[in-house]
């Protein structure tokens, strides 16, 4: 098996079995088994578990953004487009399997302890609230209201993950739609 094979089977067991049962539950051993990838190629490819959790959350931004993006993209009208994120995020909080925010479940287990894992929650929130303020912008709307979807968009994602609920998404896009009508 080649490495560039061997990195994505071991990238595809990391995020299921991270995502699904948390990082700190899951060993090397565990990837090994659901990859099929040696223990040794494993570590030649990524010396430290660190590194694997690192590798995994930056592929699933890549992922996420993308779809959101897409999803977004396909509406016409851009004031719509902003409201689209949170029909986006109920389509995704209703997927099978769905466990909350993969970065936030991340920064909790890690946040203390480890400071590449931090820079990349860090990052991928960032981005996230970029895109949300080109929305607004494209919208033609004030640029402070980028700051509350956000904040919006990241409690229903915290909100879904605990309750296990598409609804959040509707009550955080009702409640981005009376702001967006207030100003």
């Amino acid at each position: 098996m080649d490495s560039a094979v061997a990195r994505e089977r071991a990238l595809d067991a990391a995020e299921e079995l991270f995502y699904g049962r948390g990082i700190q539950s899951v060993g090397m051993d565990d990837i090994r088994g659901a990859s099929g990838v040696s223990l040794k190629r494993l570590y030649q490819l990524f010396p430290a578990k660190e590194q694997l959790v690192e590798a995994y959350l930056e592929r699933r931004d890549g992922r996420w953004r993308g779809r959101l993006a897409a999803s977004v993209e396909r509406v016409a009208d851009p004031e719509e487009r902003i409201l689209a994120v949170f029909d986006w995020l109920e389509g995704w909080f209703g997927e099978a399997g769905f466990r909350g925010c993969a970065w936030i479940n991340s920064y909790g287990e890690l946040g203390a302890t480890s400071a590449p894992i931090v820079a990349q929650v860090r990052a991928h929130k960032r981005a996230f609230a970029d895109y949300l303020a080109l929305l607004v912008a494209g919208a033609g709307r004030p640029a402070a209201l980028a700051a509350p979807l956000f904040l919006l968009a990241e409690g229903a994602m915290v909100t879904a993950g605990i309750t296990g609920s598409p609804r959040p998404a509707a009550e955080a896009r009702e409640a981005a739609r009376l702001l967006l009508a207030s100003c």
